[in-house]
Parts: structure tokens; C-alpha cells; sequence
């Protein structure tokens, strides 16, 4: 029992001392005490104890029957005080029966009272501490600095884990930057930075990029938290003023139809492009089915609507529509069947032709047919002998005038809108831009209709100089050209009629030489005046783009800025969500069919930069 208890004290000991050591290390000697409670191994007995212990000398035995021994409680006449300067020899105090202990902080080792002497605790230093007891104050002076380092330390870990989370962040933005797999931060990234920075800056920076947390699900993560930021800011941006919206839908590789969605506002004195929401559509895809899809999409987060595009597709007639059919079958024969594909290609190569290939045609690709068109009609040798070699039956049309002089009006046409349609895609154009180009084609397509009917066919470069090496009647093909020209001219007419007055928005494009635009109330006419008179305006509309102007001239002629932008920010094409498109493909492919895209699409094609210190103060780092 007796052990136990002697096994409890040093126990509580040890603690105590410990607890002296830790308050002093971390607070100073300011903190310590000079009331601290008796320590229970050094304990003297107090008067009272000592008074009813019964002694077992003879001089007990006789004090037995004669009373108690009392000695005196008043402290003795050289009693002495511990001093702060104490502290520079390395001792601190601790009170025992109201009588004050010198007390080592390096071993914890309490001294009778009489060693409240420097010269006593310097011998103890020197005896039991000989490395810190060169000079009183050097011991002081190794212990802050001792804990300069541990304060170090210490702001070391709590950084660490901020940078880590940030660098997290900016390693899942290039991931879907660059529109890779979420694992590919763990399996490749992080390991290749460690291996980098072992090499260049040592182990110890090495490890601390082992912090950095690259996940899989952390990366999911982090690029949902991107996306959401991105999202608000866009919505913000938003709902301050008018905007236009472009949308398409396309089927992915896991066959559901996702809607695209595209807004044009006015931001920070631009006209800004960027994805409104990527959403899929279950069941038809109808335009009703699309319409109620945008509106339920655009009612959560309070919008209006507004915009509409439209594409371009040439109309075939029935006999130019058998020589396309024909066309893509013989392509398809040779790009479907791997082996044809590597043969064509060698039979390309001992020939010396230009290209070694055919190209495939796709629906949803962009430009697609018109490229199939051209690339089979410029080798159109190389495929006719290439099938006269394998017995194919479609090897005939290639051998005949007729077929193919239709091959080359369909390649050259298709050229040629193939140069309208790139000309009306881009960022940040405007319907006015775009009308001036389709009227201009409508009005090159008149002209071609009548030169084909005089039998001239020189604006067809291909077919002409096809007709002339082979010698052929122009009346063969003159009527299917000319009865497709007039017939795409009434397709045009259609989707696109000729506007009563286009020089109506002329006000728009050249505010300083067009003053007076009737159709303007009188008042608006006014203001027009009185800006085309504005020497520095004018000076500003050389160095700015439309939108830029009109949208900088808002505060002082806002009526003309509203009827500028309403005109302005429509959008003409689906160029963007043609071009997302190619993005979604890439993102969602048959290794990631079962990808929700939005998040990682988003972050892909966005503009607008997430705000890190924001995500990294909302979500801090676990």
C-alpha cells in the first residue's frame, strides 16, 4: 500500500514539474507564481502534525505522560526573499510552509531556503547543467530562441494547410481548364510535382506538397464549389441590365440530348459572352420540350428571355441529292473498314497525291459535307482506281462525265457556303454585320444564276476547269445549277427576306457621318445631332468596338445607348454552342459517359475567373 501511495506522490510529482516547465516555456517567468501549492514529496510536517505524532525515543516515552513537544511557528530571523533577477540563473520559486524555494526550471530540482543565493545557484548550474552555465543570461537567450523556433513551427503548420487548399484549387481550375479526367491530379499531377520538387529544392519541400489534397472526389469537389462561384458572379452580372440568349441541343456520347445555353450582357463596359446552364432533356426534344426546359431553367433564377438563332443548309435537288448520296456511300466504303483506310492510303502515297485520306461525313460536325465534297473530287483518281482494284460496283460513277461534273458544282458550292458560314461565326458579332454578308451572298447567288444560264461557269473554279480538260457541253448540267441556284436563292429569301429599309440602322454604325435617321423620335434625332458633334466622342468611336461605344455613352445619351444595344446584343449564330459542343465531346467521352458535364463544362469554357480566397475562406481546409 505503502508503494502505491509513494508511486501516486512521484506521480503527481512529475506532473507538477512538468506543468511548470510547459507554463514557463510557453508564457514566461511573469506567469509563474510565488503562492504555488506544497509539493506532496517535499512537504515539511506542520506544527499541528507533528504535535500529535507519538515519539518513540526514550524522550518521547517520558514526553508521553508530560505533553507534547510544541515548537515555535514564528519563521526564523534570516528568513529570505526570492527575486526576479533570480530568473537569469535559471530558478524560479516555489513556497513550501509559507518559506520560498529556489526551484531549477531546467530539472524541476527544489533547493532548501538557504540556496536563495546566486552563488549557490550558480554551483547548482555548473554541477548539474555545466552546458547552460556559462553566463546567467545565455540560458535565457537559448530558450527564446528555442521558442522562436517552435513559434515557427507552429505557423508553419497552420499555414500549410491554407496554401494546400489553395494550390488544391488551382490545380482542380487547370484540370477542367484543360478538360481532363478528375484522377488525373492524384495519379499524375501531384506525383510529378513532388518528383520535380525533390529534384530541384530537396526532401523537405518535397513533403510538404504531400499536404495537397488531389483526390478524385476532392477535385469533383473543388470544381462543383468553382462552378457555383462562377455561376453567381455570371447571374449577378446578368439581371443589371438587357441580355440575349443562343441555344442548341446535341446528343452525347451516352445518348442523352443536352441543352445548351448561351447569354450576351453588358458587363464592366463590354458586351460579355458565357454559359448560362448545360442541362439535358428527357423524353422528345421538340421545341416545346426545349422551351419549357429554358423556361423553368431561366424561372430559377428570375430572368427574362430573349434571342433566337438560326443555321444555314443549302437545298438539294433531286438529282444533285443522288450525286451527294453516291458521294458519301463511296467515302464510307473506304473510311468504315480499317484495312481500305491503310490500302488508300499507300495507293495515295506511290501516287505522290496531296492527301492520303478521305474525310468521313458527319451531321453534327461543322462545315462536314462541303470538306467531304472537296477532298473526294481532288481524289477522285486515286478512289476510282482504288475500287476498279477491289471490284466495287460504285467504281462506274467515278468513270462518268456527267456524274462528276455534278461532284465538282456540289464541291464548289458547298465551298462557298461553307466561306459564308465561317465568315458569320466568331465572339461578340452582331446581327447588322451579318445581314450585310447575307445580303451580299444573295445577291452573288442572283449573279451566278444568270452567268450559268449565259454558260459561264467560270466563278465555279473546279467545274470550269474540269469541263474545259474534258472537253464537255455546258448544257449537260446547266439547268440542274441553274434550278438549285434560284432554289437556294428562295431558301435564303425565306429564312432570311430582304429588309424594307436596312439603312435604318446605319445611325448605329456611323453615328458621326449619318445624323438624321427618321424613323428616330424627334428628341432622339436631337441627341444624335448633338453627339455626332462631339470631337472626343468621335476620337473614342475610332478606338472602340460598337458595343464599347454605345454602352460608354449610356449615362449622357441613354435613349440612343438602349436603341444601339437593342440592336447590338442579339446574337446571329450558334457559334457557341457549336463550339461547346466540341467541348462536351471531349469531356463526356465513353470513359466518363456517366459524367453530370455541367460543372466541368462550365469551368472549361467560362470567361469568368472563380474567386479562390473566397472558396478557400468558405470551405476551409479539414
Amino acid at each position: 500500500m505503502s508503494s502505491w501511495l509513494g508511486c501516486g506522490v512521484r506521480f503527481r510529482f512529475e506532473g507538477f514539474q512538468l506543468l511548470l516547465l510547459f507554463s514557463f516555456a510557453l508564457h514566461g517567468p511573469t506567469f509563474l507564481s510565488t503562492s504555488h501549492p506544497p509539493l506532496p514529496a517535499e512537504r515539511a510536517e506542520r506544527p499541528a502534525e507533528r504535535a500529535e505524532r507519538p515519539s518513540t525515543s526514550g524522550a518521547g516515552r517520558g514526553a508521553r505522560h508530560k505533553g507534547v513537544h510544541k515548537q515555535s511557528d514564528q519563521p526564523s530571523s534570516k528568513c529570505r526573499k526570492y527575486r526576479e533577477e533570480y530568473l537569469q540563473y535559471g530558478f524560479t520559486c516555489v513556497v513550501i510552509d509559507e518559506i520560498q524555494h529556489p526551484q531549477c526550471v531546467v530539472c524541476t530540482e527544489v533547493l532548501a531556503h538557504e540556496s536563495l543565493k546566486p552563488v549557490k545557484m550558480l554551483r547548482h548550474m555548473k554541477t548539474k547543467h555545466p552546458s547552460l552555465a556559462a553566463k546567467p543570461l545565455d540560458f535565457f537567450s537559448r530558450k527564446e530562441k528555442e521558442l522562436q523556433g517552435q513559434n515557427k513551427i507552429l505557423i508553419n503548420q497552420t499555414t500549410i494547410p491554407t496554401k494546400a487548399q489553395r494550390a488544391s484549387y488551382e490545380v482542380a481550375y487547370l484540370i477542367a481548364q484543360a478538360k481532363k479526367p478528375h484522377t488525373i491530379g492524384e495519379t499524375l499531377i501531384k506525383p510529378a510535382a513532388i518528383a520535380m520538387s525533390r529534384a530541384m529544392h530537396g526532401h523537405k519541400l518535397a513533403r510538404e506538397l504531400e499536404s495537397v489534397q488531389l483526390s478524385d472526389g476532392t477535385i469533383s469537389r473543388r470544381i462543383t464549389d468553382m462552378a457555383q462561384d462562377i455561376k453567381s458572379q455570371l447571374i449577378d452580372r446578368v439581371k443589371k441590365g438587357t441580355y440575349a440568349l443562343q441555344l442548341d441541343e446535341s446528343t452525347d456520347v451516352s445518348n442523352c440530348a443536352q441543352l445548351l445555353v448561351f447569354v450576351r450582357f453588358s458587363f464592366d463596359g463590354k458586351l460579355n459572352e458565357d454559359l448560362l446552364f448545360c442541362a439535358p432533356l428527357e423524353g422528345t426534344c421538340t421545341g416545346e420540350d426545349i422551351f419549357t426546359k429554358l423556361d423553368n431553367k431561366l424561372k430559377e433564377e428570375a430572368s427574362p428571355t430573349s434571342g433566337a438563332p438560326h443555321k444555314i443548309h443549302p437545298l438539294a435537288r433531286p438529282e444533285l441529292k443522288s450525286v451527294l448520296e453516291m458521294a458519301i456511300k463511296i467515302v464510307n466504303h473506304i473510311k468504315s473498314r480499317p484495312l481500305n483506310t491503310r490500302l488508300f492510303a499507300t495507293l495515295c502515297n506511290e501516287l505522290g497525291s496531296q492527301h492520303e485520306s478521305l474525310l468521313f461525313h458527319t451531321e453534327v460536325r461543322w462545315l462536314s459535307r462541303g470538306n467531304v465534297l472537296s477532298r473526294l473530287f481532288e481524289l477522285r483518281d486515286e478512289v476510282r482506281l482504288f475500287l476498279m482494284e477491289h471490284g466495287s460496283q460504285v467504281a462506274k460513277h467515278l468513270t462518268d462525265p456527267d456524274w462528276l461534273t455534278r461532284l465538282a458544282y456540289l464541291s464548289c458550292i458547298f465551298d462557298r457556303l461553307n466561306g459564308l458560314n465561317l465568315s458569320l461565326q466568331g465572339e461578340n458579332t452582331n446581327i447588322m454585320s451579318m445581314s450585310d454578308k447575307i445580303r451580299a451572298f444573295k445577291r452573288k447567288v442572283d449573279r451566278w444564276t444568270a452567268r450559268v444560264e449565259m454558260g459561264r461557269f467560270d466563278m465555279f473554279n473546279e467545274l470550269d476547269e474540269f469541263m474545259e480538260e474534258n472537253d464537255l457541253n455546258v448544257h449537260i448540267v446547266k439547268t440542274s445549277i441553274t434550278t438549285h441556284l434560284q432554289a437556294l436563292l428562295e431558301y435564303f429569301d425565306k429564312y432570311f427576306p430582304e429588309e424594307t429599309a436596312p439603312e435604318q440602322y446605319d445611325w448605329i454604325k456611323s453615328p458621326f457621318t449619318v445624323t438624321t435617321a427618321s424613323h428616330l423620335s424627334a428628341g432622339m434625332e436631337d441627341a444624335l445631332i448633338e453627339l455626332s458633334c462631339d470631337r472626343t466622342l468621335k476620337t473614342d468611336f475610332n478606338s472602340k468596338t460598337l458595343a464599347e461605344f454605345w454602352i460608354s455613352v449610356e449615362r449622357e445619351y441613354p435613349q440612343l445607348s438602349k436603341a444601339a444595344m437593342d440592336v447590338l446584343t442579339p446574337f446571329g449564330s450558334t457559334y457557341l454552342c457549336e463550339k461547346t459542343f466540341s467541348a462536351l465531346t471531349y469531356i463526356k467521352n465513353k470513359y466518363r459517359s456517366r459524367l453530370n458535364v455541367e460543372d466541368d463544362l462550365r469551368v472549361a469554357v467560362s470567361t469568368i475567373k472563380p474567386r479562390m480566397d473566397l472558396l478557400c475562406s468558405a470551405h476551409p481546409s479539414h
